[in-house]
């Protein structure tokens, strides 16, 4: 399987089609590492990691996609930006956000949002077993509600085999996500990039590709993460 997904890595760079060559390189690379593991004979381990050494030098380097959602866009819900880079391999997720709070009534959609971004994770296609939330406190009398919320969330994620995280920070304000098949979400408004609903029953309100967004870019980036072999 391994051998398989590293020759369409290669079809796929012949064919200049970088971004989905690096997610075959990364998953052939983590499937070729399982047989050096699993192996007993030093010889064949040697040649393995040869191997696996000259796909990293292939696949070496960085992805760099921008994505510009324009004011009142639709069509850009969590599975639209995130679903391509979660693939199988991916079993770990970071979220740092100063933002995953409720500042008062009118915010509570921002708490709304991590929920729906850990249905996503879910959903799959991927296995996530954990997620890291660095976020920062609430001010005022929302810290309770902050930390309530956040508490149901990390005990319904235990229902599905997910341990979520939570870490807070004072000084925190870039917003980042990040998956351990080495890819990078950067968002300039966070999880926070649609508008506030115009009702309760509007369309738009539960389906997040017919909410209309605010105006921000999207960053996309890939940094090689190897393992030890």
């Amino acid at each position: 399987a391994g051998v398989e997904m590293v020759k369409r890595a290669v079809q796929l760079d012949v064919s200049s089609r970088f971004q989905e060559s690096l997610v075959c390189y990364q998953e052939g690379i983590d499937l070729l590492l399982q047989v050096v593991k699993a192996t007993t004979d030093e010889a064949k381990k040697h040649r393995y990691r040869q191997k696996i050494s000259e796909l990293i030098f292939l696949s070496d380097g960085k992805y760099h996609k921008q994505i510009r959602i324009e004011e009142n866009a639709t069509g850009f819900g969590y599975e639209k930006l995130f679903q391509e880079y979660l693939t199988e391999i991916v079993s770990e997720v970071w979220v740092e956000d100063p933002y995953i709070r409720q500042v008062h009534q009118a915010s509570r959609y921002l708490l709304y949002n991590f929920l729906r971004f850990c249905e996503m994770l879910v959903k799959g296609p991927c296995k996530v077993k954990t997620i890291h939330l660095l976020t920062s406190y609430d001010q005022g009398g929302g810290r309770s509600q902050q930390m309530s919320t956040l508490g149901e969330i990390k005990q319904s994620l235990s229902n599905y085999g997910i341990t979520l995280n939570i870490d807070f920070s004072s000084s925190i304000h870039d917003r980042e996500i990040r998956f351990n098949n080495g890819w990078i979400i950067k968002i300039g408004r966070g999880l926070d990039y649609f508008k506030k609903p115009q009702g309760h029953f509007s369309i738009g309100y539960c389906d997040f590709d017919l909410r209309p967004c605010h105006e921000t870019t999207v960053d996309v980036f890939h940094t090689k993460h190897t393992k030890k072999m």
